[in-house]
């Protein structure tokens, strides 16, 4: 079940059939559309980029292959099944599904299944309720179970006018006499970016400066937009003027050309997050001037260029080098196609008045407490009380738990510190917190016993110099003077504070 034709999630579709998967790939109508596009042109990519690592020996394969080729990704699309949205079919005997509006990209979909009387929703990647150009998710059915997406689950859009800050960003590069180049998903990112610019050019808000988009897949995308016509916010003539108002780059020679221009313009080009494609290139001429502007349009995954440049990194590693970065960097995080913490808990509430639900996030959850507004960085996860009603008001019944990720011990000829040596393995007691839980926030039975145990003394959990492999030592430390952490848990009255007291 492809929920869209986002590469992130149907890019190793080609790769599995290679290594022997010949079942269907059901998905809606304009997903297969689309994949027909960027599946090939992925493939295209990865053959580019193998034959320029292996000419200039930046790879540490040798040589350097492509995952999958061109031809690759035409032999997968046979094994696509394209279903309308709102159809229920058989995907495999017993276990009917339905395809209902997500609203991420053009045919982006939600998956409902059925099987022996129960039903679970997966949410697949969700929309937003006023995006640019896609109509928003359709309400969820009634489901046993919900699976939901959770990118932005932590934190709120920016309430802000994409328009607004797109404009303002271009005219300040202008300016300069800079450039401004947009990483952009050559489905969904690159067509709403084309429509503000017209939009914004035929309102006089930006100069009448040259737009190149270059990534004739995403022009072949914008073409797809006319054949469905009634997924999305725009009419014909809306269409065409997104079409024609930039210039197609189509050949490898005019986007070397791209990267010699020292007038004002406009370069879109994939990818979304600087992970690959042409607009790697455009970077690595680009960034190092400061009358430059890169703007990232959207959600930068953790690890990508994307991340690093929105984080503020002052070079960043393309072709085996290390490219400064010198021009304005631009975040505009209201463009993105993804629902927020907002649209999220709305989400949630429609689906728990439409039947009981369970709304859960793959990582252990710590203790329940509702989300603070201050929180960042881990998404947050709903689990209904043991007991709790079912069905209309259920919502009102959910704890809101926070996800526990112990940090990673060091394992090294030193010792670690207080607050991670408790949470670092022992032969004696195993990796455990100071008061540990069970999914849900239920403390483990043997909490209280743990909890007294670590509190009676210190332990080292590092490997001790001259410890052997494999091998950590755990013995009594003597007290140490408080560190500045531990007086700040003395103030907060955290449980590492409570234990330096009472030594």
């Amino acid at each position: 079940m492809l929920t869209h034709a986002h590469i992130d999630h149907s890019g190793y579709l080609p790769a599995l059939a290679k290594q022997g998967f010949k079942g269907p790939v059901y998905s809606t109508e304009a997903t297969r559309d689309l994949c027909a596009l960027m599946l090939p042109d992925s493939g295209h990519l990865q053959e580019e980029d193998a034959l320029y690592a292996n000419k200039h020996g930046f790879s540490k394969h040798h040589p350097a292959l492509p995952l999958y080729t061109e031809e690759d990704g035409r032999r997968v699309l046979k094994m696509f099944r394209p279903r309308p949205q709102g159809e229920s079919f058989e995907a495999i005997p017993g276990v009917r599904m339905r395809f209902s509006r997500a609203g991420h990209i053009l045919g982006a979909a939600s998956v409902h299944v059925n099987w022996d009387g129960q039903s679970l929703l997966f949410s697949g990647d969700l929309g937003r309720d006023e995006d640019v150009l896609m109509l928003p998710p359709e309400p969820p059915p009634a489901a046993d179970i919900l699976v939901v997406e959770s990118t932005y689950g932590d934190r709120s859009h920016e309430d802000s006018d994409p328009a607004t800050l797109l404009a303002e960003t271009v005219n300040r590069t202008a300016a300069r006499g800079g450039v401004v180049v947009v990483p952009a998903f050559a489905v969904g990112r690159a067509q709403a970016l084309l429509y503000l610019l017209a939009k914004l050019k035929d309102e006089r808000r930006i100069p009448d400066l040259p737009v190149f988009l270059n990534s004739p897949m995403a022009a072949d995308a914008t073409e797809i937009f006319h054949k469905h016509a009634g997924e999305h916010r725009l009419d014909a003539q809306q269409c065409r003027r997104m079409c024609q108002s930039a210039r197609v780059i189509n050949t490898v020679e005019e986007s070397r050309k791209l990267n010699e221009m020292r007038f004002p313009a406009v370069i879109v080009s994939a990818s979304g997050m600087a992970t690959g494609g042409r607009v790697v290139h455009h970077l690595k001429a680009f960034a190092p001037d400061h009358r430059n502007t890169i703007l990232l349009a959207g959600y930068q995954a953790a690890g990508t260029r994307g991340a690093a440049l929105v984080a503020g990194a002052r070079e960043v590693k393309i072709h085996g080098e290390h490219v400064p970065v010198r021009a304005e960097v631009v975040s505009l995080g209201s463009l993105s196609a993804h629902a927020d913490r907002n649209e999220l808990a709305a989400l949630g509430r429609q689906a728990a008045a439409a039947a009981p639900a369970r709304v859960r996030h793959p990582r252990r959850a710590g203790r329940g407490r509702q989300p603070a507004a201050g929180d960042r960085g881990r998404p947050w996860m709903a689990v209904r009380r043991a007991g709790a009603p079912a069905g209309r008001g259920a919502l009102s019944s959910l704890t809101f738990v926070k996800p526990f990720a112990p940090p990673v011990p060091r394992v090294t000829g030193e010792r670690n510190d207080h607050e991670t040596a408790h949470l670092s393995p022992c032969p004696r007691h195993g990796t455990r917190r100071l008061r540990p839980v069970g999914p849900a926030g239920i403390p483990a039975p043997d909490a209280a016993k743990a909890a007294q145990d670590c509190a009676k003394t210190r332990h080292d959990h590092g490997a001790e110099k001259g410890t052997p492999s494999g091998k950590s030592a755990c013995k009594p430390m003597a007290a140490k003077s408080k560190s500045v952490k531990a007086k700040k848990a003395d103030m907060q009255g955290h449980d590492h504070g409570r234990m330096h007291k009472n030594q």
